[in-house]
Formats: C-alpha cells, sequence, structure tokens
C-alpha cells in the first residue's frame, strides 16, 4: 500500500525517481525500493516524502491514491472555458470604454474647436496696459494658436479610433 502510493504520489507530481531522491537526499536505489515494496521509509524519511510530494503522511499510509486523469482534465478544461469567457467579457469591456473614450474626445475636440471659431479673436480688443488681462489675453492667444493646429489631428485620431474600436455585428 505504502509503495504503491509514494510511486502514485510522485508521478501524479511529475516526478522522476531520480529527482525526488534528490530532494529527500538519498540515492534513486532507494526510492526505487521503496516503491517496488523490498524497504520501507522510517518515521523521519516519510515526513519528509511527504513534504516533499505535498501530500499527508495518511494518505502515503493507507488511503489509495487512485488516477484521476480524465476527471482532471475534464475539470480543468470546464476551468479553462470559464477563464475564457471571462477574458473575452473584459476585452469587451475594454473595447467598449476605449470606444466611448475616442467618441467622447471626438465630440469635445469638436466642441472647443466650434466654441473657439464661434468668440472669434476677442483678445484683439482688451486693454493690454492692464497685466492681468495681457497674462490671460496671451495665454488665451497661445492656447487659441496650439488648439487649432493640434486639434484636427487628435479629431482625426479619435475618430479613427472609434471606427476601429466599435461593436462589429
Amino acid at each position: 500500500m505504502l509503495n504503491e502510493n509514494i510511486k502514485a504520489v510522485r508521478q501524479s507530481k511529475g516526478l522522476s525517481q531520480e529527482e525526488l531522491a534528490v530532494k529527500l537526499n538519498v540515492v534513486r536505489q532507494t526510492v526505487s525500493k521503496w516503491e517496488r515494496g523490498l524497504s520501507v521509509p522510517d518515521s523521519e524519511m516519510l515526513i519528509s516524502i511527504s513534504e516533499v510530494l505535498e501530500t499527508p503522511v495518511s494518505v502515503l499510509l493507507g488511503e489509495t491514491v487512485e488516477d484521476k486523469t480524465p476527471d482532471d482534465l475534464k475539470v480543468i478544461s470546464e476551468k479553462l472555458e470559464v477563464i475564457n469567457l471571462q477574458l473575452v467579457q473584459q476585452k469587451a469591456a475594454k473595447r467598449k470604454a476605449l470606444f466611448w473614450f475616442f467618441v467622447i474626445l471626438a465630440a469635445l475636440m469638436a466642441l472647443i474647436f466650434i466654441v473657439i471659431l464661434a468668440a472669434g479673436s476677442p483678445y484683439s480688443d482688451w486693454n493690454y496696459n492692464d497685466p492681468e488681462t495681457a497674462v490671460f489675453g496671451a495665454a488665451y492667444h497661445v492656447f487659441e494658436w496650439i488648439f487649432v493646429r493640434i486639434a484636427p489631428f487628435v479629431f482625426a485620431g479619435a475618430v479613427a479610433g472609434a471606427i476601429l474600436t466599435r461593436k462589429r455585428s
């Protein structure tokens, strides 16, 4: 019983006799003798085996370890299916958020551009002898100058982004 359980657990963990022997600081032939039932590990070694194999000593001593690969594969495939569905949902949510970001960015660019056009150049008539008016007028002019040159590219990029991230039927 012990020999079969050591072998079954070792194989389920994907360890060779040599790898288990190295982890236990024994020779491979010792592990082979345990698995063939020719010798039995002492209590300290049994505890070391259980720690290396991450298995309770009770399983090694008495409980039969069955090969559960078909059930394990089914469980793993079900878990992978759930994970895949979650990833698809996350991807769809990110795509939707990105789409709305691009739509809002394009609308904001268009709105600011319309406001700037409608306002004309109000700072032209301001009294620049007043320091506050001069600073604000210069800042407004710089904003307008930079915005009018950059906005078309940002708008085109936002429209392209919205088109590329839209939901496909």
